[in-house]
């Protein structure tokens, strides 16, 4: 009962927008309404505020790694064990892609993965984002970025600690994470796909 308490709350926390919020104190348009559409730091960076990008992504990551912190934390007072840890990390994932706070309308989980990820060891966040930095520094493609640290997450853990059953939770999470960029898979192949800091004008 304690893993099912803990999974709730995590998905919850995953629910909480900082896209949103953030451009709500920043007096911005919503992030659903242009470029994109999506509710994300890359998003919300077309938007020509880099600190409302910034604290975006800082809050979304954070929430990633706060609930897997916490579930590691105190894993032996609620009797998780590494089942209940996987799932808070999926829960918290999930909430951010279908957050009920905000309709089940949610972003694409860049953030929120690198911040389950760093989470969960830090090497293996680390490495991580390092392989996305890289990408992006190359190609200058978020989405590319992104996609390309999704599939090499699992090689990652599993070059790091083996197989197990948080191994399968970042399979699925970077299987999800796949498939919310099915559109920008399509605008890659067709050459269509926007690059980091395009401004919401040239968006399609």
């Amino acid at each position: 009962m304690n893993s099912l308490y803990a999974e709730i709350a995590a998905y919850l926390l995953g629910s909480v927008s900082f896209a949103v919020l953030v451009s709500k104190i920043f007096r911005l348009d919503d992030p659903r309404t242009y470029g994109s559409k999506n509710p994300g730091a890359t998003n919300v960076l077309r938007s020509g505020n880099k600190l409302a990008a910034v604290l975006t992504l800082l809050g979304d990551c954070a929430k990633g790694w706060l609930a897997v912190w916490l579930a590691i934390r105190f894993d032996q007072q609620l009797g998780l064990g590494d089942a209940g840890i996987a799932a808070v990390a999926l829960a918290v994932f999930v909430g951010h892609l279908w957050p009920v706070f905000f309709r089940f309308n949610g972003g694409k989980g860049v953030a929120t993965a690198l911040g389950v990820l760093l989470g969960l060891n830090p090497i293996l966040g680390l490495a991580t984002l390092i392989t996305w930095l890289v990408v992006v520094y190359a190609f200058r493609y978020s989405s590319l970025a992104a996609l390309i640290a999704a599939l090499f997450a699992p090689f990652y853990y599993a070059l790091l600690f083996g197989t197990d059953i948080k191994l399968l939770a970042v399979l699925v999470m970077s299987a999800l994470l796949i498939y919310r960029h099915g559109k920008n898979i399509g605008n890659l192949l067709a050459g269509k796909e926007s690059r980091l800091g395009g401004s919401k004008s040239k968006d399609k």
